[in-house]
């Protein structure tokens, strides 16, 4: 199914990836209108400790996103999160560059074998052009021979909105990209992501 087809929406699922305090679930508030820190310890100490859920509907895809944990302690939570995606974002703020998790959550993405995805930084109304610059060199050069080497860099301001419509049309343009390459791979042997699994008595 391409962009043109009637009618039926595409579902993908999109995840978060960045180190704490990077501001994921901002930005998902920015594209979807949903706070996904739903807990009243998340909104207490401000972090997201489980995975959070919300829609986004770029005509004619329907995005599940997932926003995960940054921190490192939850960082089980976010593998767990981060199972089945089509996509991801790396999210990045502009006034912290490359931290720890920044790393870890590009590798466990490499592992997971995410194949489509898209590097934003964001917080840039914190920083000038020089530093955001600098900040942008660091991030091609830790995503270097991975999937995100020649990924879209999109700079966003959760705070003004600047760049949140040029993300979502990126978006729109790499689901479209990974829609076509299914297409091209239909013959290929089917692979279904099992999330979790029970032992039933009896």
């Amino acid at each position: 199914m391409t962009a043109d087809s009637p009618s039926t929406e595409i579902a993908l699922i999109l995840g978060t990836a960045g180190h704490i305090d990077h501001g994921k679930t901002a930005l998902i508030h920015a594209l979807t209108g949903k706070n996904t820190d739903r807990l009243p310890e998340e909104q207490k100490r401000g972090i997201t400790i489980e995975l959070g859920f919300a829609q986004l509907h770029l005509k004619p895809f329907k995005l599940g996103i997932v926003d995960v944990p940054g921190h490192e302690k939850f960082v089980r939570n976010m593998l767990s999160g981060a199972t089945g995606l089509d996509l991801a974002m790396l999210i990045v703020a502009a006034d912290d560059s490359v931290k720890p998790q920044t790393l870890e959550h590009l590798e466990i993405l490499r592992y997971l074998d995410i194949a489509a995805g898209v590097i934003v930084i964001t917080k840039t109304d914190l920083v000038d052009d020089d530093l955001l610059e600098l900040v942008e060199e660091e991030i091609r050069e830790l995503c270097k021979n991975t999937f995100l080497q020649d990924a879209p860099v999109v700079h966003t301001s959760a705070h003004t909105g600047a760049g949140i419509d040029e993300l979502k049309q990126t978006l729109r343009q790499q689901c479209q990209s990974i829609v076509d390459s299914h297409l091209n791979k239909q013959s290929e042997m089917f692979r279904l992501a099992i999330d979790r699994s029970f032992t039933l008595e009896g």
